[in-house]
């Protein structure tokens, strides 16, 4: 008998759907069994992979995580184990830059089963016209709804989502961050975004800085409090009929002159501990989660959120989730997606933090922006890992 052990994150999204496939595998495979455990939404984004590896056959992960994975040895380079016709259905069939963001260091870390990036959301009976289309409708929208009780407009602004945010306008407005070790963002288009921010920080839900995606779109499904949010990692659960009290519409992130700019990448990959006793099966089993009929199967009827393109485009799919993969596939396509060096978890903690202190003093574009850069280039951002 073969017993995995394995951590998803604690959300049906991120575990209910993994345990559902598991036990799909486990009806073909009765000698292979399954052990799942969940971390919460933060762990999920900064706890130490390398001591997931220590317990765990399997890590549902992040992947900014993966220069930890190409420098560290706590994970199995897939296209080792992983056949090369299994790899390439992968990289065809993964949306967005899904697929290459698992790699590093020459290898492949992860298999693409979740895919996500930051789009708009919205109670189609409370915000009563179309989402906003540029980022200054969505100031507007706030102003114009701020300080009253109820259709107001939101924004998961705890420390990491600052800076997701802020990585999300640099690029809708044209010139992303953090392409180069040289320049985490250029002046210009780094001062709009945060001039932008700012503006909305003095009129959206003054929980907003309070709150991640979760507990925003849980709000807004459980009041009448919130009509719009314009730019969170969309959660395809939150569409569906049932799964709560009120459902919540979803679009592509506010653009700024220019059509189908995607936010910045999220998604969650299944990697392999290095300490596995059975790497084959556990390969295995990745290439079955992964593949297009369980993705468009039981792991998207379980509550997941598919990588696979078959899924995004099934109208059965689309059907069971509002339309979410439909209307958000355009931006995803476009998604940004961050570095994977080895410092950028730590960089991603610490300028989360400074940049979610200085919003909500008011700091001007200038002094934060210098902050940024010296923290960018003390993380000694490294490309070529």
């Amino acid at each position: 008998m073969i017993e995995f052990e394995g951590v998803s994150w604690d959300h049906p999204r991120g575990h209910d759907c993994i345990v559902a496939t598991s036990e799909a595998y486990t009806a073909l495979h009765p000698e292979v069994s399954f052990k799942w455990t969940t971390r919460s939404l933060q762990d999920f984004a900064d706890y130490p992979i390398g001591k997931l590896s220590e317990r765990n056959d399997f890590i549902v992960l992040d992947h900014p995580f993966m220069g930890v994975a190409a420098t560290s040895g706590c994970l199995l380079p897939l296209d080792e184990w992983i056949g090369a016709d299994a790899l390439a259905d992968q990289r065809a069939h993964t949306v967005g830059p899904s697929f290459e963001s698992y790699r590093a260091g020459g290898h492949y870390w992860a298999m693409a089963i979740d895919a996500a990036c930051q789009v708009a959301s919205f109670r189609p009976d409370l915000l009563e016209r179309d989402p906003p289309r540029t980022w200054d409708d969505v100031v507007t929208l706030a102003e114009s709804r701020s300080g009253k009780s109820t259709a107001q407009v939101a924004h998961p602004l705890i420390p990491v989502d600052t800076l997701m945010t802020f990585l999300t306008i640099c690029a809708v407005y044209g010139e992303p961050a953090a392409r180069t070790p040289e320049r985490f963002a250029g002046n210009s288009v780094g001062a709009a975004a945060w001039e932008t921010m700012l503006r909305l920080s003095k009129t959206i839900h003054p929980m907003s800085k309070h709150w991640n995606p979760i507990r925003t779109y849980d709000r807004m499904c459980e009041s009448d409090e919130i009509a719009y949010v314009p730019a969170a990692f969309g959660y395809s659960n939150y569409a569906r009929e049932g799964f709560r009290e009120k459902t919540i519409g979803f679009a592509a992130t506010p653009q700024s002159g220019e059509k189908g700019r995607g936010g910045v990448l999220g998604g969650a990959g299944l990697s392999i501990s290095a300490r596995t006793k059975h790497p084959e099966v556990a390969a295995d089993f990745a290439v079955f989660a992964a593949s297009g009929p369980v993705q468009s199967g039981i792991y998207v009827t379980s509550g997941g959120q598919p990588g696979h393109i078959d899924a995004w485009t099934s109208d059965e799919v689309n059907a069971l989730c509002g339309n979410f993969f439909a209307d958000t596939l355009q931006g995803i396509a476009s998604a940004y997606l961050r570095p994977r060096y080895l410092g950028f978890m730590e960089f991603q903690d610490r300028a989360g933090m400074l940049m979610h202190q200085a919003l909500f003093a008011g700091e001007a574009a200038g002094d934060v922006l210098s902050k940024i850069e010296a923290l960018y280039h003390s993380s000694n951002p490294n490309f070529d890992i």
